[in-house]
């Protein structure tokens, strides 16, 4: 008994790569609460612990992810900024040198609505896109439950506006965004996109927004992937949406994508989830329908976390597909 606790929590310590870089263990109330969740569950410990983080309590999700967080670095030169008045309001900026009115590059994070932190995949994606001419944003927004998804998605269209704002002064282009987010802040800024009150309530003209690059996500259709029989994350979609299907039509990209949306989209599954592709070819299909441009480029070989992860570093397929589709927008 005492080697399998072992054994499952060095996989609990996997979850969390800051966690397996400190040789740190979770505390021992979650570490319980994990065993108790996963000990004889189908398909054996370790596919339960890649599925368990929506099912976990709040106390322990969110230390789960803080450490997921610590040592993750912001690179020289990148600044936090306050949008508003909670502490969640917060957003990273990274501006490149030599220029007065640079484009911005707006990137959510992931998480499942619930967990996450703006600075995940900062190190990579802020020298590339400031390399690339963009100034490089990263926001934070209030997370469920202590949020609703129609926050989150208020959250971002105030982040945005902020940035508009101040764009004189920070040395950025008001009028030239480009929208970028990885799983749940796929759907996200997917959200902003199409269903563009949340932009309006905030000030925000639609034509700022030149295009959206969505990193595998499978959220875009809320109805179809929460009933899904192999929606291995049904727990964290219950915890987001709820069950009532109006609410999750409501905050759904897909039955949004009537015009107006946003022009250019640039969708990114990975090639293993065969769910991603299908939310991500229902979007782009109804996008084209309504005159958007909509590309859905499958990216070979990576996982959902290495498709983010690798996005900025040289020679990686996504990055490429990145780079061609923001210097179609200059």
């Amino acid at each position: 008994m005492k080697k399998w606790v072992l054994a499952a929590t060095a996989c609990v310590l996997a979850i969390s790569a800051a966690a397996v870089a400190q040789r740190e263990r979770m505390s021992a109330e979650c570490r319980q609460e994990l065993i108790q969740l996963c000990r004889g569950a189908e398909g054996g410990f370790g596919q339960c612990l890649r599925t368990a983080l929506p099912k976990l309590s709040n106390p322990c999700r969110k230390a789960m992810s803080d450490r997921a967080m610590a040592r993750q670095e912001r690179p020289d030169g990148m600044v936090e900024i306050a949008y508003g008045s909670d502490p969640k309001q917060r957003l990273d900026l990274m501006v490149p040198g030599g220029t007065t009115k640079a484009p911005i590059l707006f990137f959510v994070h992931g998480g499942g609505w619930s967990i996450g932190d703006k600075v995940a995949g900062e190190k990579t994606k802020a020298p590339w896109a400031t390399g690339q001419g963009w100034a490089f944003a990263s926001a934070n927004y209030r997370l469920v439950p202590q949020a609703s998804v129609e926050q989150q998605a208020a959250d971002l269209a105030n982040a945005l506006a902020w940035l508009r704002a101040n764009a004189a002064a920070r040395g950025l282009d008001p009028d030239r965004i480009v929208l970028m987010g990885h799983s749940a802040g796929a759907h996200l800024v997917a959200l902003l996109g199409t269903d563009t009150h949340y932009l309006k309530d905030a000030g925000v003209p639609l034509s700022a927004v030149k295009g959206v690059v969505l990193l595998d996500g499978a959220g875009y259709d809320v109805p179809s992937q929460s009933s899904a029989e192999m929606n291995i994350v049904k727990p964290m979609y219950e915890a987001a949406f709820s069950n009532d299907p109006k609410r999750q039509a409501a905050l759904s990209p897909t039955r949004h994508a009537g015009a107006p949306n946003v022009a250019n989209w640039l969708i990114l599954p990975i090639q293993s989830r065969a769910d991603s592709q299908a939310q991500s070819c229902g979007l782009a299909d109804a996008l084209r329908k309504a005159g958007a441009s909509a590309v859905v480029a499958v990216v070979p070989g990576e996982s959902h976390g290495s498709l983010n992860k690798g996005l900025g570093e040289e020679g990686d397929f996504a990055t490429g597909e990145v780079e061609r589709f923001l210097v179609s927008l200059r």
